[in-house]
């Protein structure tokens, strides 16, 4: 199996702030559905992969928190597979 995915909390909160055009800690634990795109789409650029998500992971996505655990699961998946 491979290891964890080179992926932290603090690089999701640094995509959401350069989006805002904010500081990093100005960013909310809250992500919207343009938010989370933005992420998905930046995530699958930095580590070369498509991020197959179901819309159950998707829906279930509300945080940062969220974000970076479906993230994390898909990467991991995506290395092993």
């Amino acid at each position: 199996m491979a290891g964890q995915p080179d992926l932290r909390r603090a690089d999701l909160v640094t995509m959401l702030a350069d989006l805002a055009g904010r500081p990093a800690h100005e960013v909310g634990d809250r992500i919207g559905s343009m938010e989370l795109a933005w992420l998905v789409h930046l995530v699958e650029q930095r580590h070369d992969r498509h991020l197959d998500l179901t819309d159950e992971q998707l829906a279930g996505i509300r945080t940062v928190d969220d974000a970076l655990a479906v993230f994390r699961t898909s990467l991991t998946t995506a290395a092993d597979g």
